[in-house]
């Protein structure tokens, strides 16, 4: 999958442009202003971003300024009501690649996102696991969604944000909100077995956490968190 990051702060056209993505195979960061924009924006995962103009906390357009004065590399469409030809205009002055006009066909969205990945050389990630935090569910690479419980969900959260590293059982602990003195240790045994059996049974994959002894876990290939 390809990452993308949408800045929109319309909460159900949002939410509507999120599942679009997700279903035409990127991995979307949804946020809904630019104080969530600093948080989650990683330029190393995010070359493609879908941003509205008109923000509850500033201008779209000042940040597409601030991208392309600080050269990031990432590919820009503008979705906005504001569509006149001056707005068009002004959007592609400050460093858009794309003016798309909010109510136009989204098949024209996907294929301009599309285009921007081949003009960038932004290759999809094969063989990547994907947790979606906001709809609770893992995304297998070549698999169906696997749907999780919401302690399934933080244990990977931690996993997977650290893929590749020890991630120690304190840590998993204090994830789910316990008191890592007074938790009995062979709950989260049990969790992770249950957790494995249900990818498995799902997917027919086995899930790629690895349990270091006497230390954690560790999630040992290529992971993305969708927040």
């Amino acid at each position: 999958m390809i990452d993308v990051i949408l800045l929109e702060d319309e909460s159900v056209l949002r939410a509507e442009l999120g599942e679009f993505l997700e279903h035409a195979g990127y991995a979307p960061q949804c946020v809904a202003s630019l104080a969530e924009w600093e948080r989650h924006f990683d330029p190393r995962r995010h070359r493609l971003a879908v941003i509205d103009i008109g923000l509850p906390d500033g201008s779209g357009l000042a940040l597409i300024q601030r991208l392309r004065q600080g050269g990031q590399p990432v590919g820009i469409v503008v979705f906005s009501a504001h569509n006149t030809s001056a707005d068009r205009v002004g959007g592609l002055a400050v460093g858009a690649d794309h003016y798309l006009g909010k109510g136009c066909d989204l098949d024209e969205l996907e294929a301009v996102l599309a285009a921007l990945a081949r003009r960038l050389g932004v290759q999809r990630s094969e063989g990547r696991w994907l947790l979606q935090m906001g709809v609770g569910r893992l995304l297998p690479p070549g698999s169906p969604p696997v749907p999780l419980s919401a302690q399934d969900a933080r244990v990977l959260h931690c996993l997977m944000r650290a893929a590749g590293e020890c991630v120690s059982r304190r840590q998993i602990v204090q994830a789910l909100g316990a008191d890592y003195l007074d938790y009995d240790q062979r709950r989260l045994d049990t969790q992770m077995r249950r957790l494995r059996r249900n990818v498995h049974a799902a997917t027919g994959q086995e899930l790629p956490v690895k349990t270091l002894r006497g230390s954690g876990y560790c999630f040992y290939e290529s992971a993305a968190v969708a927040e």
